[in-house]
């Protein structure tokens, strides 16, 4: 069933791309509403409530696409809906690209006012005080690292276990969002989701880098500068996966991320990344075709990556599996 993997793969790919999210009903946020009700039922400020949480929450969306993959056993057109269907579901590359540009707009026609009350579309920092170039660094640093949350992580992990590859990453990445940030409340439950979120990212994240590489001439970058800034400056970023996908971009469009963030309560410093003037609105633009670029050979790659999984199945299972090999 790989081969209807494949298939789905590009199929929701393309779909995400001609419509985006639905505007109403969307299913992360109907796991995220669950999820937030079962965390009032469980909540304790310990490590192992946080990890019951996190093995429910994730367990049951990866059971459910286990189930999906057994119930169309043998019936390719089936599979491949599902796995469509999971795809458009788990993906955000559109509105990721939509956000950006909207951003652009408002900086570009002065309206700070405006950009600052769009930016909690994009990231959770505090933007009450932020400038043009804060606005767009947080923008393009956002767009940076949910290329590789919202695009490459999906696929990479539905190229590789099918729709339960596909709900499961979505349903760590969220609990991540949810309850994974340093605060208070969340400073031990968050840890379990805040480690398997990191966990998940660890290749997808260096891929995003390296396709980010790849495509930077669509931005006016030279991959040899792109890369010469990744290598220098990705593993400077305290998270273990953000500063492989902020690095690259800042590359890959020559500017300098980093600085000061203002969340809610809370501030950080992060350390500079790339060489070059602080973004601005035309930053933005660039920002997302990059984005849709890694995206569409992130696509490529994942449909590809799950034939072969097929193909190699097929070839090599060894007695009883059948000619089409183990359902996974």
């Amino acid at each position: 069933m790989t081969a209807a993997d494949a298939a789905g793969l590009i199929a929701g790919y393309l779909l995400d791309a001609a419509v985006g999210d639905p505007r109403r009903f969307h299913p992360v946020a109907g796991f995220g509403t669950a999820a937030a009700a079962l965390e009032r039922r469980i909540y304790r400020p310990t490590r192992g409530a946080g990890a019951a949480f996190t093995a429910i929450a994730v367990g049951v969306p990866v059971l459910a696409g286990y189930a999906a993959a057994r119930v169309t056993r043998g019936r390719p057109a089936a599979r491949f809906a599902v796995t469509a269907a999971a795809t458009w579901t788990v993906l955000g590359a559109r509105t990721l690209r939509k956000e950006s540009r909207t951003m652009a707009r408002h900086l570009a026609a002065g309206d700070v006012p405006a950009a600052r009350g769009r930016l909690n579309h994009l990231c959770g920092r505090d933007p009450a005080a932020l400038d043009e170039p804060e606005l767009a660094r947080a923008t393009v640093e956002s767009v940076a690292e949910n290329t590789s949350d919202a695009v490459v992580a999906p696929l990479f992990w539905g190229a590789l276990l099918g729709p339960a590859g596909l709900l499961g990453y979505r349903a760590a990445n969220t609990l991540d969002a949810m309850v994974g940030h340093r605060s208070t409340r969340y400073a031990r439950f968050g840890t379990a989701s805040a480690r398997l979120d990191d966990a998940l990212n660890l290749a997808p994240a260096r891929l995003t880098g390296l396709l980010t590489v790849a495509v930077a001439p669509i931005a006016g970058g030279s991959p040899t500068e792109t890369l010469r800034v990744w290598r220098r400056d990705r593993n400077d970023h305290p998270s273990p996966n953000a500063g492989q996908c902020e690095s690259a971009m800042a590359g890959a469009l020559g500017v300098r991320l980093g600085g000061r963030n203002v969340y809610f309560g809370r501030s950080e410093v992060r350390p500079f990344l790339g060489d070059g003037p602080r973004p601005g609105a035309v930053h933005l633009r660039r920002a997302a075709r990059v984005s849709g670029a890694v995206g569409a050979v992130a696509v490529v790659l994942a449909a590809a990556a799950a034939g072969v999984r097929g193909s190699i199945k097929v070839g090599g299972g060894g007695g009883g599996a059948g000619p089409q090999g183990p359902i996974r």
